[in-house]
């Protein structure tokens, strides 16, 4: 699955993730993420989880080789939640 289609255009799939880090990594994590060709908004939060990344793929399969594999492989995250939509283009 390349991608989708509606009405003729074609839609990214994009995924907030939700990151909890571990005391004292916030600024680690950060940098490593933002640097991420696929992490195109990161934002510090207060509460629960500590980041939210917006990230852009062309699959939700794509989505979740990101988290698994480039994400949760960062030192100091804890654990992710992610939500997943479209963009239309």
């Amino acid at each position: 699955m390349l991608g989708y289609r509606f009405k003729g255009e074609i839609k990214v799939v994009i995924g907030f993730v939700l990151i909890h880090i571990s005391p004292a990594h916030e600024y680690e994590v950060f940098n490593k993420l933002s640097k991420l060709p696929e992490v195109i908004e990161l934002h510090p939060l207060f509460g629960e989880y500590d980041l939210i990344a917006k990230i852009e793929a062309k699959d939700y399969e794509s989505i979740g080789q990101i988290i698994i594999h480039k994400i949760k492989t960062i030192d100091g995250i804890i654990d992710t939640k992610t939500l997943t939509g479209i963009r239309l283009h």
